[in-house]
């Protein structure tokens, strides 16, 4: 174990450390922290019968409860770590660091402590599967990767096992950056577009949320920008070391960008080399293809040609993301669960297949708009199937495109996951494709995508 990773856990001994979340992330950090002698506060506002077996492990691993509304009110602790779903200005944390609190999180606490080299992913949408496609294209050359962070594995808790030959390869959401002081080794911005202003004050904040993933790199970082995305290509003001450019419009000057004949090239200062074709991408859609153009230009130098070559045709996409459920009468049915905004369903489900499908969309409200996707359903969907609370919004979207007409598409509401599933059966023949990408959270429903398209998809799974 590296002595600064030591010296940390070490000075911990005898502090009181609050974690403010019973969950996943929180549960193995209690356990180290315990085990190096500090006071360990397990703090939630739910109560201890919804937590039920997190409470019972918290105890187990030596935290004192801290339950209910006001589980932050008069806390007395030396160190608090907030989960990511803390709005990081709320009035609580604010007067704990007046107080002389230190207000951390897990995944500060990692990137000011991790011994290795860090590659980390952020954008609107993308960064799990290119964060994905990047572990896998360094785990194919030989790497021993720790991949982690918003994708949903805390890092925190491996720090003592990783060397400094290993690779951390994290995503960051804006709600993770947005008090970082440290930015990674390698930083890749997929795209910006509006999203969760239901949590930021404004756009503004999420923006400048995201900025932080390269504004503190050095002269030796590497910023991995989308040329094709105005927000991601305003960065570059701010990058101190090597800037990349991934682009599938233009040819980038340095980074990895298509060719006419879907060749994917990249341009190492003007060293240019041909990786692969588009053909060679086992995932579909345009969206996967900024991926990997991403991607490639995260790992070139430490990946050969061949290696991301032999990735891309056998890697096949990760879970809720267009993900084929089953063929049933000759209907095939997708689960797209990460599709938590209408950017997401435009460039990911409505743009990979060659007719209009069926679409089930509609969840919580971020508060962002449904425009440019209210223009694209009357050209891509039949029948659209909407649910939830944004149900009224992408509803009126449609209906306002220059394009939309009476049954173009047809428009079914509904109250559940199960009557979404029956009337897209009711209404598709064979031939048909039914895709589930909400283009919202599913807080109004579920606790978070993935346990939305698990629901979607054992109904789909129990149709006879």
């Amino acid at each position: 174990m590296e002595s600064n990773i030591k010296r940390f856990l070490e000075s911990c001994c005898g502090k009181t450390v609050a974690f403010c979340g019973i969950g996943g992330s929180n549960l193995p950090l209690i356990r180290i922290f315990k085990k190096y002698g500090a006071n360990v506060l397990a703090c939630d506002k739910r109560e201890r019968e919804v937590l039920g077996e997190n409470a019972d492990k918290a105890i187990a691993y030596g935290a004192t409860l801290r339950l209910g509304e006001d589980y932050l009110k008069d806390l007395n602790a030396d160190i608090v770590f907030r989960t990511p779903g803390m709005r990081y200005y709320m009035d609580e944390l604010v007067q704990l660091r007046r107080q002389g609190t230190a207000v951390t999180s897990e995944m500060e606490v990692f990137f000011d402590l991790c011994p290795c080299r860090t590659i980390a992913v952020t954008g609107s949408d993308g960064k799990t599967t290119t964060t994905t496609i990047i572990s896998e294209l360094l785990k194919a050359e030989g790497y021993n990767v720790h991949l982690g962070g918003n994708i949903g594995k805390p890092l925190l808790p491996e720090i003592e096992s990783i060397s400094p030959d290993d690779i951390a390869v994290v995503e960051l959401s804006s709600f993770q950056l947005i008090s970082m002081r440290k930015s990674p080794d390698i930083a890749v911005v997929t795209n910006l577009a509006p999203n969760h202003l239901d949590i930021h004050k404004d756009m503004q904040e999420y923006i400048d949320a995201k900025k932080n993933i390269v504004l503190h790199q050095n002269a030796f970082g590497r910023a991995i920008l989308n040329l094709d995305n105005d927000i991601a290509k305003s960065f570059e003001e701010y990058t101190r070391g090597q800037t990349c450019w991934f682009t599938r419009r233009a040819k980038s000057s340095n980074g990895a960008y298509l060719t006419e004949d879907g060749t994917v090239m990249m341009n190492d200062y003007g060293k240019e080399t041909a990786v692969m074709n588009v053909s060679d991408i086992k995932i579909p859609g345009l969206h996967n293809i900024e991926n990997y153009l991403a991607a490639i230009t995260a790992v070139w130098g430490m990946v050969k040609p061949e290696t991301i070559q032999q990735v891309a045709q056998t890697f096949g996409g990760v879970e809720h993301r267009a993900e084929l459920v089953r063929e049933l009468d000759g209907v095939k049915y997708y689960n797209d669960a990460i599709g938590t905004s209408p950017t997401r369903t435009v460039k990911g489900t409505l743009s990979l297949y060659d007719r209009k499908i069926i679409l089930i969309a509609g969840g919580y409200d971020k508060k962002i708009p449904y425009d440019e996707m209210g223009t694209v359903i009357p050209e891509k969907v039949k029948v659209l199937i909407l649910l939830g609370a944004t149900a009224d919004k992408i509803e009126a979207a449609t209906k306002a495109a220059p394009t939309y007409c009476e049954g173009n598409p047809v428009i079914i509401r509904v109250n559940t996951m199960e009557e979404a599933v029956r009337a897209a059966r009711e209404n598709a023949v064979s031939g048909d494709i039914v895709s589930m990408s909400p283009a919202s959270a599913s807080f109004d429903m579920y606790r978070n995508f993935a346990e939305k398209g698990l629901h979607f998809k054992r109904i789909v799974n129990e149709l006879k």
